[in-house]
């Protein structure tokens, strides 16, 4: 049956818009969500840009406050060059996890594209965010807007006093160790209120007054005392005096180092801030851009079939959902990687047939839910509990699997040839669930590298440890960098020791006295 809307009952007609389009728009597409899918959401504060202003909030990690750097402007000429030779698209939309949601929208899109990216961004990452136990759990929406404020004033001012090439040091040394400047085990500090940045303020003060070089000026420990003063209950109870091993680098820089003084020590504070504002994010990536896109394909439909969008704005929704969801074969030259967008889709889809219209095999896997009916429920409660890993290893079903045509290969560092190892039977299913869901396992495939000694009182030799998983060791330009950024931030000997993670034999070993030689 042809279905033929009403123009009068249209959201819009016609590729432009104006405010009050987007704000009638917006009211329509959020009770829908609401009544289809039952979503819980921020207030939402949508702003309008252009596209150098994209590119400029892509420069910036996409957040509205940010602080001066050199590395910004430089990744914006990077994506401005692409932009302007077709080698690469913008973002329909940026959205911030802040309480009011803030979403972009580029003012170059459609008006189809711009409800399109608010059902996907306004409502489908909205609800992600304030529900998601990582981002509840690990994050503050509420203070992170005017602690970025207070960032970027902060570093502002200190460029003054202090001068500009003396902050940019610091912060290249600091956004050089982002990736180890997180809480993975244990949860971090809340953001400052304003009365505690008040008394940071007030602290900062005292310390400036107060600050003496003491500590630089203790003499060293001779080489030779240290096999005599060392034994292990000393380090032992050294070790336990300083909570070590530490696996946030930035935490334990910021706390210890003998040469930071305190505006540095704030700005490393600022940093690792950030850098653990991202953190959830990194782990649910399929989630996240899984559970918008079905938001944003759930309610167009949806709008579709009570007459509210036409068919030629369908259309074009249609196709860029297309394009977003495009999914290239492993032999396609296109091909580089798993795209989050399809594989997230895919299995909520998943999720929704089996649920609906469950097959022998799928009552065998999932007993809890298959024929249940209740999608709605199930999606809920994954989008709430689940990251990436946890998410695919639990709801990723032999039918998904053949349909993507998966399977998993092995690829053994002695041999000069792969070989599939797991096919679609009951046990290759298991097999490619497993190492799927491993590969979104952010505590596997990060860098492990923490913080295990240092002797204050001696030769203040900071010792790092790697723990190297599958005899995957670092790249030693890039290890050697980062040494000297540690060094520059300790200001004493720095070393690196790889060691296997199963087996604790030592691989390798640097020091940043052999750089310095």
């Amino acid at each position: 049956m042809q279905r033929h809307a009403s123009r009068s009952n249209l959201l819009f007609s016609g590729s432009d818009w104006n405010f009050g389009t987007l704000s009638h728009a917006y009211d329509v597409i959020e009770a829908v969500a609401k009544e289809e899918l039952r979503l819980d959401i921020y207030p939402v504060q949508m702003e309008v840009i252009s596209s150098e202003q994209m590119l400029d909030a892509y420069s910036s990690i996409g957040m509205p406050l940010m602080y001066r750097h050199w590395s910004f402007g430089k990744h914006f000429l990077h994506h401005e060059l692409l932009y302007r030779k077709g080698g690469r698209g913008l973002a329909y939309e940026i959205v911030i996890n802040s309480d009011p949601c803030i979403v972009y929208l580029m003012e170059e899109n459609t008006m189809a594209l711009q409800a399109l990216v608010t059902a996907h961004a306004a409502l489908g990452h909205n609800h992600f965010f304030k529900n998601n136990h990582l981002f509840r759990q690990w994050t503050d929406a509420d203070a992170i807007l005017s602690y970025l404020d207070f960032a970027k004033g902060y570093i502002s001012r200190c460029e003054e006093k202090h001068g500009v090439a003396a902050v940019e040091a610091i912060l290249d040394a600091a956004h050089a160790l982002m990736d180890q400047g997180v809480f993975r085990y244990r949860r971090p500090p809340r953001l400052s209120s304003e009365k505690q940045r008040e008394g940071l303020r007030e602290r900062l003060e005292y310390e400036e007054r107060s600050y003496n070089d003491l500590w630089r000026t203790l003499p060293r420990q001779a080489d030779g005392s240290k096999a005599t003063a060392e034994n292990a209950d000393l380090i032992a109870e050294r070790k336990k005096a300083l909570n070590l091993p530490e696996e946030n680098l930035l935490y334990f820089l910021e706390k210890t180092s003998l040469i930071l003084e305190p505006w540095q020590r704030e700005i490393l504070r600022i940093v690792r801030v950030i850098a653990q504002y991202f953190y959830p994010q990194r782990q649910t990536q399929v989630m996240n851009e899984g559970c918008a896109t079905f938001v944003h394909y759930t309610v167009m439909n949806s709008l579709f079939d009570r007459g509210r969008i036409g068919e030629g704005a369908m259309l074009e929704i249609l196709r860029n959902h297309s394009n977003v969801v495009f999914q290239p074969g492993f032999d396609d030259p296109r091909f580089s990687g798993i795209n989050p967008y399809a594989l997230g889709l895919g299995m909520m889809q998943d999720i929704q047939r089996i649920a609906t219209e469950p097959t022998a095999e799928d009552r065998d896997w999932f007993p809890e839910f298959a024929g249940s009916g209740d999608w709605r429920t199930i999606l809920l409660d994954a989008w709430a509990n689940h990251r990436d890993e946890s998410f695919i290893r639990q709801f990723l079903s032999p039918a998904l699997i053949r349909k993507w045509r998966l399977f998993l290969l092995s690829d053994a560092a002695n041999e000069s040839f792969y070989s599939v190892a797991s096919i679609h039977n009951e046990r290759g299913y298991r097999r490619i669930r497993s190492a799927l869901a491993q590969r979104y396992d952010i505590g596997t495939n990060n860098t492990d590298i923490q913080v295990v000694d240092v002797d204050l009182l001696g030769q203040r030799h900071l010792r790092l440890q790697h723990k190297v998983r599958d005899g995957i060791t670092l790249e030693n330009g890039s290890c050697d960098a980062t040494l000297r950024h540690v060094q520059a931030l300790w200001g004493y000997e720095v070393s690196l020791q790889g060691v296997d993670a199963q087996t604790g034999a030592t691989l390798y070993e640097r020091s940043s006295r052999q750089l310095a030689d």
